[in-house]
């Protein structure tokens, strides 16, 4: 059996850089319940997990902008989601600009 794998200086770095950040964007839906049946009765949801995680995909977002290319603009829609999903199920939600990643890319309504 021949396995595909590729050495990782192979790799261009804008597939590492969206990789990782599709893997930051899974793990805080999941920390948001998203991906149970019925997100608002999940017990998986950890809202202080998921904004550590929205926290580092909004700043390897922002700091990553000008190197994806075709693929900013999915990235950004897909953490602004979470970023809204996170305030719509906070008890308290944060301040305009407080709020998980919003340092780095402004409030998000």
């Amino acid at each position: 059996m021949e396995l595909n794998v590729r050495e990782l200086s192979d790799v261009p770095s804008v597939e590492v850089i969206s990789r990782a950040a599709v893997m930051l964007m899974s793990a805080a839906a999941e920390k948001l319940g998203l991906a149970d049946d019925d997100p608002e009765a999940t017990p998986v949801r950890d809202l202080d997990e998921a904004r550590r995680l929205i926290t580092g995909l909004a700043g390897l977002i922002t700091a990553s902008v000008e190197y994806l290319g075709p693929h900013a603009g999915p990235l950004r829609e897909g953490l602004q989601s979470l970023q809204r999903a996170f305030r719509e199920h906070s008890a308290h939600p944060d301040a305009p600009g407080q709020g998980p990643g919003e340092k780095y890319t402004g409030p998000v309504y």
